[in-house]
């Protein structure tokens, strides 16, 4: 319970900078989308802006044309200015077409003085009243006014997207003084013009969404990222916990090994005297009984015994107290030979097969040859004990990395997984006699040498030893 508190104390301020981080994109993305509305917004605005100071020199154009084109021609030849009579009209027209044709106008109207159109490129509305609206009371009083008219469904208005956009100005028609060009002249009526900027607005909106699609994407790929290396980071905070947790796990384990060390050797120490004195004082007994021709196998199961128990303390200190290799240069390959040559009468009474895969070539290590004899001895030993007669040992020693890889590959049962679980554990064992501490004297052993050493169940079956030692 401990060990999982301690990991999400651990993981809390990676999880605080996670959601700061996440917390930082989404308002980097709420800010970029408004940014981008409010940046196409001023756009809209710019463009409705240029558009009404663009129809202002229109009408200014178109103003000094009227006066100067049509209305003095038409005082001067007719007397009176009515837009009814077919020449007039046409030469009204004439001067309106020939000013506008080559800039964008889609609709040009002329109000007179009483809000009646009295020109218009659509001849329907020529008569109409009342036509203007507040647009035109507004250039009435000489302020020019626009707005603007979409066209569309609700959907295509609703995302600003419409089928047609159109600009509507509304600016007063003023005589020109001659004489001060800097005093306006009365109105004479009021000039509407209609742009259409569909194609313009619909520009505007791809440049919006390309805008707003680019930061999408942007936004997207840091999303990305991010997440990637918060996947990362978790990863690694979860590796980090559990390697913590094992260095933990392995310290305690360490120290309650240590207690029990120090424990054991006291008492190994303390019970080989007497039972040395048991040993010999046996040995004595047993020959004295020859000399009085006296048989009894007491003495000799005093003495069996004993060596047992001493064989058994021998294994307390050794684990408890490992050895200082003693490191010269030598080869594994030939330490494993004297291995096998020292169980010959056990390979050849149970009948094994012995299957060397040796690498050729193999450099020589910095190890102590004696101590990784013994080290060999117990994983053989305990593999023959694991197989049937006719069974086999595979023996592979191969070079890589820097590294020599030794396998002991025998062909028998495997180890059970539960079992496998508490290989490593002290005192464990699976068998009546013994004292549990042989594979940790081969551990001890192997770290001495800064080596490593693994137990794997093979593939089909039979039990592998891995051990690594360095070059």
């Amino acid at each position: 319970m401990s060990q999982k508190i301690g990991a999400s104390q651990d993981t809390k301020p990676f999880k605080l900078v996670k959601f700061f981080t996440f917390s930082s994109l989404l308002i980097m993305f709420t800010a970029t989308i408004t940014i981008s509305a409010l940046n196409a917004h001023w756009v809209r605005n710019l463009l409705l802006e240029k558009s009404e100071e663009y129809a202002s020199l229109l009408v200014e154009n178109l103003n000094h044309q009227i006066i100067s084109r049509f209305m003095f021609p038409v005082l001067v030849q007719y007397g009176k200015i009515r837009l009814r009579e077919k020449e007039q009209f046409l030469l009204m027209d004439k001067v309106v077409r020939s000013t506008l044709h080559s800039f964008n106008v889609a609709m040009v109207t002329i109000y007179d003085e009483k809000n009646i159109i009295s020109y218009s490129y659509d001849a329907a509305k020529i008569g109409d009243e009342n036509a203007g609206g507040i647009h035109y009371d507004k250039a009435m009083k000489r302020e020019a006014s626009s707005r603007v008219i979409q066209q569309g469904s609700f959907l295509e208005l609703l995302f600003w997207y419409p089928k047609g956009t159109k600009i509507v100005t509304f600016s007063p028609l003023k005589a020109e003084k001659q004489v001060s060009p800097n005093l306006a002249g009365p109105v004479l009526g009021v000039v509407e013009i209609v742009q259409d900027v569909s194609d313009d607005y619909k520009q505007l909106f791809k440049l919006q969404g390309l805008i707003i699609g680019s930061c999408f994407i942007i936004m997207g790929i840091l999303f990305i990222v991010l997440r990637f290396i918060v996947k990362h980071g978790e990863k690694i905070i979860e590796r980090r916990a559990e390697e913590k947790l094992k260095l933990e796990e392995k310290l305690r384990q360490a120290e309650h090994l240590s207690a029990i060390g120090e424990m054991t050797a006291g008492i190994s120490h303390e019970i080989r005297n007497p039972l040395g004195i048991i040993k010999s004082s046996a040995q004595l007994l047993k020959k004295k009984m020859v000399k009085l021709d006296t048989k009894s196998i007491i003495p000799d199961i005093i003495v069996e015994e004993s060596t047992r128990l001493d064989n058994i303390i021998t294994d307390f200190l050794d684990f408890a107290k490992p050895k200082i290799p003693d490191f010269h240069f030598c080869r594994v390959e030939d330490i494993l030979e004297k291995n096998i040559s020292y169980l010959t009468y056990q390979i050849e009474e149970n009948n094994f097969t012995i299957i060397r895969d040796i690498s050729n070539q193999l450099p020589e290590i910095l190890a102590d040859s004696v101590m990784l004899y013994q080290a060999f001895l117990n994983i053989l030993i305990n593999a023959f004990q694991s197989l049937r007669k006719n069974g086999s040992m595979t023996i592979r020693i191969k070079y890589n990395s820097g590294n020599i890889i030794i396998n002991f590959i025998d062909s028998g049962e495997g180890v059970p997984e539960d079992i496998l679980k508490k290989i490593w554990t002290p005192f464990f064992t699976t068998k009546d006699t013994g004292t549990g501490l042989g594979l940790g004297i081969v551990k001890n052993m192997i770290e001495a040498h800064n080596g490593t050493i693994m137990i794997t169940n093979g593939e089909t079956k039979g039990a592998n030893v891995e051990i690594t030692l360095p070059a």
